[in-house]
């Protein structure tokens, strides 16, 4: 991940102040409704679609050349479906759900209610600004509670607009932005939200999760890795290359889902590459003028590229850039081409880090077992990408391996399934949400036990002391065995 901006913070009150007012504001309206809640996704509904031209225009900005299609697609969609999704479903998830009681209670009864949490803290990350800042928003506004959002300094015309849309259409108590540099930003993780969400590098996650531990907030933290796209040797190979190079350039490779590295069979590796070759000329025929082509979001990350790239030659491996038109990528200009990397291992930079660019390694295997076996031996990633048709294949790559989530025979589009929790495991994160998973992250899960009334007294004369003959025959009879 690139180093934040220095930028003095914007703040309309300080920070305290404002969680204080949320709380306050919480503790007076607490439990916020089925239609208080819908008001409030149709507010950010509209207000996503009103700003959403600003958004593209914010995000081109950040970027220095953002493509609008991606940025309407990957971002503003997502979010007007989510929210669209949680409130078909909303009053069903609200409902109290009746719950097995052990039979020694029956006919006592258990109920489980979903309950808000309070004030909930979002920090957002720079890659998909809106997306991942808006996407929480909607669970926790589903679930009943008061948000604070911050953007990131990195990003910050998107989190200007973010700021200014809020502002429109949510009063500060209920929904308040605040914007600024990495201090505003470690500030904000000291609150003692009821809960708090973090998405960017495992570096500034370990960060945020121990501000948080200080108040014993509970989070969900969305980092990254090196996330794995394994080819199995049956699968054709231009399909393969294909749907794994449109994942992995997208946004210019700054995705955290993006397939990291390529796992291919070693006696089809040429084919492999020969087609992912083809496939990003077809799709980019220009790169510097190129609205269709993001940019990297600034010169260190740009630079940073570079470097992977020099530290990967220099070792060994065989670099290709797509370069159709024979243009100029400068750190001034931010364009860094799509780039593979062949024969990668694990001496090189580009196998070590998560790249957050386009550059793709491309890995041979000589096995199955051993792509697997390669897979496992590194930090579990934010997802897996598993080619192949064989059912059978399929279920055992998918039991072998551990990751956050994961796409058969195609990249990233796990992540916008409502019906799927989306989140990492071990370094590339914890907790998930999106659709139910979502609502129930920010909500308390409360059990709940109606004592029958004769259960009740039996269960008073025989647990409480002094115990005697009738307390020794229900252990014995609970335990099973008799005296």
């Amino acid at each position: 991940m690139t180093s934040p901006m220095n930028l003095e913070p914007v703040l309309p009150n300080p920070l305290p102040h404002i969680f204080d007012g949320q709380r306050c504001a919480f503790r007076r309206q607490a439990p916020l409704g089925y239609a208080h809640r819908m008001d409030a996704l149709d507010a950010l509904l509209t207000g996503v679609l009103k700003y959403q031209d600003a958004f593209v225009e914010a995000l081109r900005t950040d970027f220095g050349q953002r493509s609008a299609h991606e940025t309407r697609v990957l971002e503003i969609i997502p979010v007007v479906d989510e929210i669209r999704y949680v409130k078909r479903h909303l009053r069903h998830w609200m409902r109290t759900r009746s719950a097995r009681v052990n039979w020694q209670f029956l006919p006592s009864r258990g109920r489980i209610i979903y309950q808000p949490l309070g004030v909930v803290g979002v920090i957002g990350a720079w890659n998909y600004q809106v997306l991942l800042t808006l996407s929480p928003l909607v669970n926790a506004l589903a679930a009943g509670n008061h948000v604070m959002i911050k953007p990131s300094e990195v990003a910050p015309a998107a989190a200007a607009a973010i700021r200014q849309m809020i502002g429109e259409f949510f009063p500060e108590e209920y929904v308040a932005v605040v914007t600024g540099n990495a201090e505003v930003s470690a500030e904000f993780a000291a609150l003692p939200f009821d809960h708090l969400i973090f998405t960017g590098s495992g570096r500034v996650g370990k960060l945020v999760m121990k501000a948080a531990a200080e108040n014993l907030t509970p989070v969900t933290l969305e980092l990254g890795g090196k996330s794995p796209a394994l080819v199995h040797e049956s699968y054709p190979m231009a399909t393969a290359a294909n749907r794994i190079c449109a994942a992995k350039f997208w946004n210019c490779g700054q995705t955290c889902v993006a397939p990291d590295y390529a796992l291919v069979p070693s006696q089809r590796l040429d084919e492999f590459v020969r087609n992912a070759e083809a496939t990003t000329l077809k799709r980019l025929p220009r790169l510097v003028v190129n609205d269709d082509y993001t940019h990297m979001i600034n010169q260190g990350a740009w630079q940073r590229m570079q470097d992977l790239v020099e530290d990967a030659r220099s070792k060994g491996a065989r670099v290709v850039q797509i370069n159709p038109a024979r243009e100029t990528f400068t750190a001034e200009n931010r364009v860094f081409p799509p780039t593979f990397v062949i024969g990668a291992d694990d001496s090189m930079r580009v196998m070590q880090e998560e790249i957050f660019g386009p550059i793709l390694p491309v890995v041979a295997y000589s096995s199955l077992d051993d792509a697997v076996a390669f897979v496992n031996a590194r930090p579990r990633p934010l997802a897996l990408y598993y080619f192949d048709h064989a059912a059978s294949r399929i279920q055992s790559v998918l039991e072998r391996t551990v990751s956050g989530g994961a796409t058969v025979n195609d990249c990233v589009f796990h992540l916008p399934q409502h019906g799927l929790p989306f989140g990492g495991v071990g370094p590339s994160g914890m907790g998930a949400y999106h659709g139910f998973d979502g609502f129930e992250t920010f909500s308390k899960k409360k059990g709940v036990l109606l004592q029958n009334a004769v259960v009740g007294s039996i269960l008073a004369r025989t647990l409480s002391p002094p115990y005697g003959a009738w307390t020794n025959r229900l252990i014995a009879f609970l335990i099973g065995r008799a005296k």
